[in-house]
């Protein structure tokens, strides 16, 4: 780093006051990760508690050429939040302000908002934020605007950006705009994105009423595509659950080791499904349409006695995250989206992947939004990683065969961006680029993330 650029961080960091700014080596290296991938040490680390401290770092760029890589809880699965060259990371975790608005259903909440607390704030009111990523208690909810985040209720209930109303942004030039969903849908461009267009400072939120009655399932099968076909079956008898979660049985087994709570380790696959809503009768009806297509491909349905129970039966879900981590020290998640048609020949090719690779992979997610997350574990020290990306890539590529997606909600972040000339043509590449250069033309907004470099043909 130039004498120049040096002075100008600290000149900046002494303006805006010690609190908010990491010059520190020991300080800065703690920045250059998220939940999957480590990359280069930032050359400064902002936290920003305000808009305007926000217009002032994109200022700070401006004046040093540095990029700019927004960050939050680093919980991100694609390594969409470590910077890949010298940047100034802003890092959202002191932007916390949440209000509620109750008679418009309302929250208005800043991106460091954790997304548990939208609900835990909303629910004496009678009201609910649905988004609900696995990481809920940790995730915040910039990463989830950026990443466009699902969870276990986004078959019914929808994803993050289904409940975005209004999104306050800094663009590249640092100056600041409230972009409503009218005519071209801004805020729709910038959810999903990765921070790569703009920084999201404020997002308003939908809230919706809780429902009053819920219902829960458990259904184990003995063959891991069975569990895909019941869930095709379920959903064209018209039942829509609030949520329809798989876990096949490397997730099982893992879970049940760290856990200990009587799972059927001898399962090949289960799952895991709520029906909720206004009439009791409809919500019966729904679980039972559930209960006979499990019952049709095999399942045996064990229905939830009490919501304690069925607390326990969540619980196991939403811990398949730590108790893979216990297996090796590294991870890959995939995050594919597939047609829920496909599903059954999906779950089996890539089973038979990890067979033919010889890694421990499992499988797990929001199955009836055709949303999987097959994780490859791994030890850096022993195994070769070139075979774990291939592997990888092959999962990848099971998706585009069966017409289906690269994420579902983690982003493509470091981790898929070769993968998106595969996904898409070079016209449809060319025009995100467009895109990006237009909102972004010094490419300092998260660079090395999501579009891949094109080459002249």
């Amino acid at each position: 780093m130039s004498v120049s650029k040096a002075r100008v961080l600290q000149e900046f960091a002494a303006r805006l006051g010690k609190g908010k700014v990491f010059l520190e080596l020991p300080q800065r290296r703690m920045y250059r990760y998220d939940g999957i991938a480590v990359g280069e040490t930032p050359a400064i680390v902002v936290l920003p508690e305000t808009t305007q401290d926000v217009v002032e770092a994109v200022q700070l760029a401006q004046a040093t050429g540095l990029p700019l890589v927004p960050r939050g809880a680093a919980s991100g699965l694609s390594g969409g939040a470590v910077p890949t060259e010298e940047s100034i990371v802003l890092c959202f975790t002191r932007m916390t302000r949440l209000e509620l608005d109750p008679d418009r259903r309302l929250a208005i909440a800043q991106p460091g908002v954790v997304t548990a607390w939208i609900s835990e704030r909303a629910k004496p009111l009678g009201l609910t934020y649905p988004p609900d990523p696995a990481s809920l208690r940790t995730s915040t909810l910039g990463g989830n605007l950026a990443e466009n985040a699902g969870g276990p209720m986004c078959f019914k209930k929808g994803v993050t950006g289904d409940y975005v109303v209004e999104l306050e942004c800094v663009d590249a030039w640092g100056q600041v705009h409230r972009l409503r969903r009218e005519a071209y849908d801004l805020p729709g461009l910038l959810i999903g994105s990765e921070g790569t267009l703009g920084i999201i400072t404020e997002a308003t939120l939908r809230l919706t009423p809780i429902p009053p009655h819920t219902r829960t399932l458990m259904a184990v099968f003995g063959e891991v595509g069975q569990a895909a076909e019941a869930v095709s079956r379920a959903i064209a008898a018209g039942a829509v659950p609030s949520k329809l979660e798989f876990m096949d049985q490397g997730c099982i087994r893992a879970v049940e080791d760290y856990l200990h709570m009587g799972l059927p380790v001898e399962a090949a696959a289960l799952l895991l499904v709520d029906t909720d809503g206004d009439d009791p009768q409809i919500v019966e009806e729904e679980l039972s349409w559930v209960a006979e297509a499990c019952r049709e491909f095999g399942g045996e349905v064990r229905v939830a006695r009490d919501p304690q129970e069925a607390e326990q039966l969540w619980r196991a879900r939403r811990s398949v995250s730590p108790a893979l981590g216990r297996i090796r020290p590294k991870r890959l998640n995939e995050d594919i989206a597939v047609p829920r048609s496909t599903l059954p020949e999906v779950v089996r090719s890539i089973e038979a992947l990890g067979k033919a690779y010889g890694f421990p992979l499992v499988q797990f997610g929001h199955i009836g939004d055709g949303n999987l997350h097959p994780n490859v574990m791994f030890d850096p020290e022993s195994d070769d990683e070139d075979k774990v990306w291939e592997m990888l890539h092959e999962v990848a590529r099971v998706a585009l065969r069966h017409g289906g997606v690269l994420s579902g909600e983690h982003g493509i972040g470091l981790m898929k961006r070769d993968f998106m000339t595969e996904a898409l043509d070079r016209e449809s590449l060319e025009a995100l680029w467009a895109i990006k250069r237009a909102l972004d033309p010094a490419g300092r907004l998260n660079p090395g993330k999501v579009l891949p470099d094109l080459v002249s043909p």
